[in-house]
């Protein structure tokens, strides 16, 4: 099987067993425990039982760790990313029959009349790219961001096209791209989980399958946070429970898991093992790791938060870079609030007012801090709108042919713009990204060759991209 050099190879019960009959009854048995205790004493060898242990990717990585925020619900390029001057003067006309040929949108009928764009847009920063008016704050790090115009997916309704953005398909059960990543790199924080999840607004529409680690073990899996109350559910002690009571039933628990372990080989149960080790050291992390009290006053200001206790898109966004300075690999943003069939002009400017300024200051702050460089901040959805309209005269369908979204840091061109789309925001007629190349790409700067990171389950080598996906180097620097 193909995968990182030092990654967990899939279990084989047979091959394990053979390697433990001839290190017990060969007489090297001891002398080999002893040496791989040894050496994770002088920090050479990770502890046989953590499955998070940093390692190494297949190359030099340009991004050591990844936030991405999940705009969920399908902004409308047309309104924020992609200026059509032509779809203004044919608002209102039907489109060209030629246009829809073939074309299957989720609830509008085809030949609706185009909707020419609601907001104006204008050119931002010294590279003049050109964004809404309703993201001025992205306009002022825009020359830190790489645009992608021409992005496409297969799917046209929100869970499957949310599946397939977070995890290659469209069926439930696959690991998600942060699965993926914590599998290939491990961790570089023992008492925070490796993937973290943030939500606001509502939950997704393809629900925990968007951060779920499908056939990987458990262990790789999005952990979310709560927004309220302990970060994780049953953090706390209960009444008459103290810490030393606790780590004697963790010690008896761990020597029982280990027996386990060494008895059947089985992943789940090394994973079992360090999920419960994490959550006791998590009762002392979290809680830092929430409170906000020692941000400067400057620092909430420019994430526009006014209360540091309240769920907000922007305290997500301050705890994001919190989390990734204390070594958490992956971390995800969920906020579903862009479905906009109808009511456009007014919900949209909501969510850009919501999201906007805290999206800008997320890349500013990584910047100053010196993090962007080896960080990786990618903010989109999971499909674009149609230039049709729906509902009366304010609002768009879903649209799977052509999208916008942006990324920043970790080796990309700065002030750029990949990809265009037809005059209408229809098709992509130059350099596509489909959702798996988009993948291949992010996997490529976490220093992965996506068809080698691979995990076999049920007797075949799977991987995030499948049998698709090409690596878009037009957007390195």
């Amino acid at each position: 099987m193909s995968q990182p050099a030092s990654a967990h190879p899939s279990p084989s019960p047979a091959t394990d067993l053979t390697r433990r009959w001839f290190l017990r009854d060969c007489g090297v048995g001891l002398a080999t425990a002893a040496l791989a205790q040894l050496l994770q004493r002088d920090g050479h060898a990770a502890p046989a039982a953590n499955p998070l242990a940093p390692r190494q990717p297949h190359f030099a990585p340009k991004a050591k760790r990844v936030i991405y925020m999940f705009q969920a619900g399908a902004p409308s390029h047309l309104e924020l990313f992609d200026p059509k001057p032509e779809l203004t003067k044919r608002d209102g006309q039907l489109p060209p029959a030629g246009l829809l040929e073939g074309y299957r949108a989720a609830f509008i009928k085809p030949n609706s009349a185009l909707l020419g764009p609601k907001y104006k847009f204008q050119r931002y920063g010294s590279s003049g790219l050109e964004l809404s008016e309703l993201v001025p704050h992205l306009g002022k790090v825009v020359d830190d961001i790489c645009l992608v115009r021409s992005m496409q997916t297969d799917a046209v309704n929100h869970a499957p096209g949310q599946i397939l953005m977070s995890t290659g398909s469209q069926q439930f059960g696959r690991p998600s791209l942060g699965a993926w990543s914590l599998y290939g790199l491990g961790s570089e924080n023992e008492d925070l989980p490796g993937y973290v999840v943030l939500t606001s607004a509502k939950g997704t529409s393809g629900g925990a399958s968007n951060y779920g680690c499908g056939f990987l073990p458990t262990i790789y899996s999005g952990v979310p946070f709560r927004s309220a109350g302990d970060p994780v559910l049953y953090l706390s002690n209960p009444k008459g429970f103290d810490q030393a009571t606790q780590r004697s039933s963790l010690d008896t628990l761990r020597r029982l898991n280990e027996i386990a372990l060494d008895d059947q080989r089985d992943p789940e149960i090394a994973s079992r093992i360090a999920s419960y080790e994490m959550a006791y050291r998590l009762q002392t992390s979290a809680p830092e790791l929430m409170d906000l009290a020692a941000e400067p006053a400057h620092v909430l200001e420019s994430y526009g938060i006014k209360d540091p206790k309240e769920s907000t898109y922007a305290r997500n966004c301050l705890l994001a870079r919190r989390l990734i300075e204390r070594g958490v690999r992956f971390v995800q943003l969920f906020h579903e609030a862009w479905d906009q069939h109808g009511n456009l002009t007014k919900a949209l400017k909501q969510n850009c007012e919501d999201t906007d300024k805290a999206s800008a200051a997320l890349v500013a702050d990584l910047k100053q801090r010196g993090l962007l460089d080896d960080t990786l901040v990618i903010w989109g959805g999971e499909f674009g709108r149609t230039p049709m309209v729906q509902g009366g005269n304010d609002g768009r369908d879903h649209h799977n042919r052509s999208f916008s979204m942006w990324l920043a840091g970790a080796g990309l061109k700065r002030g750029h713009i990949h990809g265009e789309t037809d005059d209408l925001g229809f098709n992509v007629v130059r350099d596509p990204v489909h959702v798996h190349d988009l993948h291949a790409t992010i996997l490529h700067l976490l220093g992965f060759d996506h068809t080698k990171l691979t995990y076999r389950f049920q007797g075949r080598d799977f991987r995030l991209t499948d049998v698709h996906g090409k690596v878009v180097k037009g957007l390195f620097a």
